[in-house]
């Protein structure tokens, strides 16, 4: 079988990759990094070392690339006669791929391809793949849009895999947490006749989307934000120090019980999923710099992101959110100077009102949880002086 993935990043390579492999797919890494497509054209395969006592070695084999910024034509054509479409390039990148996609469709019509197809978004948001085809919609017309309909399906699903800051002297080497979830929402599947083995198919995705969202993302950025504030450089070094240990517990405390009193899931088999992912950042294979983690504050605080959706809900459950309202402050004071949304943060509240800064960033309406946020911030400050 044949897949294209776009995205020939760590994600991509070191996950996505994996999976299809182990498929007997044929992958055609779609990517403008010409370092990365060369690499792959001339070796046809990479390693996947994972983070874990022994480093054991994956080989990934019967990959190729292809650079969309030069061949677009190439991604065209081969969408007549693939399998699959996947993607693992960052939520604000899917709207770039989407007109290609749709010329993918389009072509795929024109050759009066009747096999269903199927494109998954694999990224670390909420509906990625149902983002990804109203953005793709935009270039199809009218009879295009009718045989994508019938044909071409979007189905979300969540994605789970640590793949830390690394370097190696092969530009295709990459390194990976051994734990790895992939759950896709069989619902939106067109081509039902087609199921990957290691990934899991629920009728319902977003339980799982929002554990994972508000478990690993939340509790990955919490414990950044609390290390970093605590002096710290690194997640696992942050961990080690109990009062930020302690903060980010609360954090997934709160996020929890908002788990358990939304999607029903059982409390003591959270908690061990809680446990089980702090136990998966404390990983002494994986040395993850909290600047990796940390990065785009800013969109981090968005509305429906990690911090401020859980905090949002939670409060009109009338469940606690003291921890999240902290860390949300942590946040607002966190610094990088090679981050440019971290430096474009800091000019907003160096120029404006604290409290405006905060309705901008977050998209808040509620003043009480505003509010909360800006006492919680000015408790920060008033601490550092």
């Amino acid at each position: 079988m044949k897949a294209i993935h776009f995205g020939g990043g760590n994600i991509g390579r070191g996950f996505i990759g994996e999976v299809l492999n182990q498929n007997d797919f044929t992958i055609a890494f779609v990517d403008v990094n010409h370092g990365i497509i060369e690499a792959l054209n001339e070796k046809k395969s990479y390693t996947i070392h994972l983070a874990e006592e022994g480093e054991k070695t994956i080989e990934i084999d019967n990959v190729y690339g292809i650079n969309n910024s030069t061949h677009p034509e190439d991604v065209v054509q081969l969408f007549k006669e693939t399998d699959l479409v996947t993607t693992a390039i960052g939520p604000k990148i899917l709207p770039y791929i989407a007109p290609l996609i749709a010329q993918g469709i389009k072509e795929r019509r024109a050759a009066e391809v009747s096999k269903p197809l199927d494109v998954i978004a694999c990224e670390n948001m909420i509906g990625g793949s149902s983002f990804l085809k109203d953005e793709v919609g935009k270039h199809l017309s009218e009879a295009d849009m009718e045989y994508a309909e019938k044909y071409i399906g979007f189905p979300n699903a969540a994605v789970d895999r640590i793949v830390p800051a690394q370097t190696h002297e092969d530009v295709l080497s990459v390194t990976v947490e051994p734990y790895k979830e992939w759950v896709v929402d069989k619902s939106g599947l067109k081509n039902t006749d087609l199921i990957l083995q290691g990934v899991d198919y629920v009728e319902n995705l977003d339980p799982f989307i929002e554990r994972k969202l508000f478990t690993v993302n939340t509790g990955h950025a919490a414990t950044a934000y609390n290390g970093k504030y605590a002096g710290y450089q690194m997640i696992d070094e942050a961990l080690k120090d109990e009062e930020v240990l302690q903060a980010v517990k609360r954090v997934l405390s709160e996020t929890g019980e908002l788990m358990v009193n939304k999607w029903q899931f059982d409390a003591a088999k959270h908690q061990q999923y809680i446990e089980k992912i702090l136990n998966r950042f404390k990983n002494p294979y994986i040395s993850d710099d909290i600047s990796r983690v940390g990065r785009t504050p800013m969109r981090k605080l968005g509305y429906d992101e990690r911090f401020i959706k859980p905090l949002r809900e939670a409060y009109s459950r009338q469940l606690s959110i003291d921890a999240l309202v902290a860390t949300i402050a942590k946040a607002l004071v966190y610094r990088d100077e090679k981050d440019e949304e971290s430096q474009e943060l800091s000019r907003l509240l160096a120029e404006n009102e604290t409290v405006d800064v905060i309705r901008q960033v977050t998209s808040l309406t509620d003043e009480d949880l505003i509010n909360n946020i800006l006492n919680a911030y000015n408790q920060l400050l008033k601490k550092s002086e």
